[in-house]
């Protein structure tokens, strides 16, 4: 698990092909003009996800991981906290092979994101995205499903 800015974006382009692409798209494309839905930006080796919603408490999320694909999620506007915890000290309750969603038990600790940062999740981490920091409030996200 990596938690960034976007402003130090270059470090991690040296990851791979997909992470410099989705990086670049950060960089090069109007974030505030996209519609909330799904942009293929490599097929199925790399997409994004715009999503908008308010965040919620921590009661009323769910842990989970995906085992063939890396998320960068990038918040653009507003602030979210996100659950972490490395996947093996997790409790595997439910897979979904289709949606690549494993749904899992246990605990974490949340850290919390604003706008400009975003955080990459590999396989092994279990991760609860859409968390509250104070009070529910609005934000606008860009997740990035890149292939393993």
């Amino acid at each position: 698990m990596i938690v960034d800015h976007i402003s130090n974006a270059e470090r991690y382009a040296a990851l791979g092909p997909l992470f410099a692409q989705a990086f670049d798209f950060l960089r090069t494309t109007d974030l505030h003009a996209l519609e909330p839905g799904r942009y293929p930006l490599a097929g199925d080796a790399l997409f994004a996800l715009v999503q908008g919603y308010h965040t919620k408490a921590p009661s009323e999320g769910f842990w989970e991981a995906h085992r063939r694909y890396i998320d960068l999620q990038f918040v653009l506007q507003g602030t979210e906290r996100i659950g972490y915890a490395p996947l093996h000290r997790m409790e595997l309750e439910s897979y979904d092979e289709q949606r690549d969603l494993s749904v899992l038990k246990g605990e974490g600790d949340l850290l919390t994101l604003t706008d400009g940062c975003f955080m990459l999740l590999w396989p092994e981490d279990a991760h609860m995205p859409g968390l509250q920091a104070d009070r529910s409030g609005p934000v606008r996200k860009i997740v990035f499903k890149i292939a393993v």
